[in-house]
């Protein structure tokens, strides 16, 4: 992916994406003091890069399979709390970073 010297929109967003989730991460450390929401996030964003970065076959789908994991924490993390910050948003993000990755990747 990242051989072309060059990043694709979806690499792009995927990018974006996992800022988005170390930076929730790192908030949820400052804020709340949960140090499972900064491992997670980070452990997390770090298997996302190495997927983003194209440095094994069949990243791409395994970036997907990640989000796809993503989700359904933050779907549980929603229901659970019943408060949109931060399960719904990042719901919400995961969504858009999945819907958009998959119809620009195609």
């Amino acid at each position: 992916m990242i051989n072309s010297g060059s990043l694709s929109t979806g690499q792009t967003i995927l990018w974006v994406y996992i800022v988005f989730l170390v930076v929730g991460g790192l908030m949820g450390f400052l804020k709340a003091g949960s140090k499972v929401s900064l491992y997670v996030s980070v452990g997390f964003a770090a298997a996302l890069a190495i997927c983003a970065a194209g440095l094994f076959p069949h990243s791409w789908q395994a970036a997907i399979w990640l989000q796809a994991l993503l989700l359904l924490v933050f779907v549980w993390r929603l229901v659970k709390t019943r408060k949109f910050m931060p399960a719904g948003m990042m719901l919400i993000a995961t969504i858009l970073a999945l819907a958009f990755e998959n119809l620009l990747h195609r």
